[in-house]
Parts: structure tokens; C-alpha cells; sequence
């Protein structure tokens, strides 16, 4: 296994992540529209694209696991390209690796972000549709006297949907 081959990885992974960041932007847009529609469809681009990027993970994490056993440094651990970076011979593929893992983990930050405030919005928006269906939704309590309260006790009849003398 070659540190090019995890490069290459690592750049389809740099791309999937973009497009996926550009698909959260989106989001936002449509989530402030309220297009239903627009979102149904987003979403499932959206498990196209995370699906693609399991996939690659997985291929980055077999290369770097070969990569590093062909080294005599794989370990029981989970292995990263932190551990490629630091056991490359060339310094070239130390800084070539690292420059590519470093924009992805930038990208994985600005993604994390986007959803974070798309998850917000959603909330408030649910938060609106409560409150429109709270305000909308007749009351459970009768706003006309009943016969206990003309008699001037406090209690309330409350109704009851079972009828536990039949």
C-alpha cells in the first residue's frame, strides 16, 4: 500500500464532504422557505452522499491499516493518518498527507457547524408548529359553568373517556 493511495482517498473523501457541506447549505435555505418538498428530496441526496463517504472511510481505513502493517507499526488500536504521517519516510508524502487531512478536518468542522445550525432551525420551526396547533386546538376545558361552580366550590368536573361503573 502507498501513501498515494491513501492521498487519493483522502481527496475523493475532501470532495464527498464538500458536496455534502454544499448540500447543508442548501438545507438552510430550504428549511427557512418551509419547502417540505425541496427537504424530502435533500434529504435523500443527503444519504446518497453519506453512504458514498462510509464507503470511502472504510477503503481509508483498510489503506491505512495495510499501510501501516506493511510498516510493522499496526497496533490493535483503531489507526489514523496521523499514524501514516508520522510513519512516512518522505517528508514530501508527510506534507502532502497532511495538508489533505488538515482541509478535510476543516470541512468536517464547517459541516458539523452547518448542521448544527440547520438542527436549530428545525427545532424552531417545530417549535412555531406547536405553538400555531396549541393556539389553533380547542381547549379540553369547558369555558361555560358547570353546576359546582354555581354552588361556589372550586372543583373542576373533570371528564372522564372510561366509565368505570358499566
Amino acid at each position: 500500500m502507498s501513501v498515494e493511495a491513501i492521498n487519493s482517498t483522502l481527496t475523493m473523501l475532501e470532495r464527498m464532504h464538500k458536496s455534502l457541506l454544499e448540500l447543508a447549505l442548501k438545507k438552510t435555505e430550504i428549511i427557512k422557505a418551509g419547502d417540505i418538498e425541496a427537504l424530502d428530496q435533500l434529504l435523500k441526496d443527503e444519504q446518497a452522499h453519506i453512504a458514498a463517504i462510509d464507503k470511502l472511510e472504510q477503503q481509508r481505513q483498510k489503506q491505512v491499516t495495510d499501510y501501516l502493517e506493511a510498516k510493522g507499526l499496526a497496533s490493535s488500536d483503531k489507526t489514523t493518518v496521523a499514524d501514516v504521517i508520522e510513519a512516512a519516510d518522505q517528508q514530501a508524502d508527510k506534507a502532502t498527507l497532511s495538508v489533505v487531512r488538515d482541509r478535510l478536518l476543516q470541512i468536517i468542522t464547517d459541516l458539523r457547524k452547518q448542521n448544527d445550525l440547520n438542527q436549530k432551525l428545525v427545532f424552531q420551526s417545530l417549535q412555531i408548529v406547536n405553538l400555531t396547533l396549541d393556539a389553533v386546538r380547542p381547549r379540553t376545558e369547558q369555558m361555560n359553568y358547570s353546576s359546582n361552580e354555581v354552588h361556589g366550590t372550586n372543583s373542576i368536573a373533570k371528564k372522564s373517556y372510561f366509565d368505570s361503573q358499566a
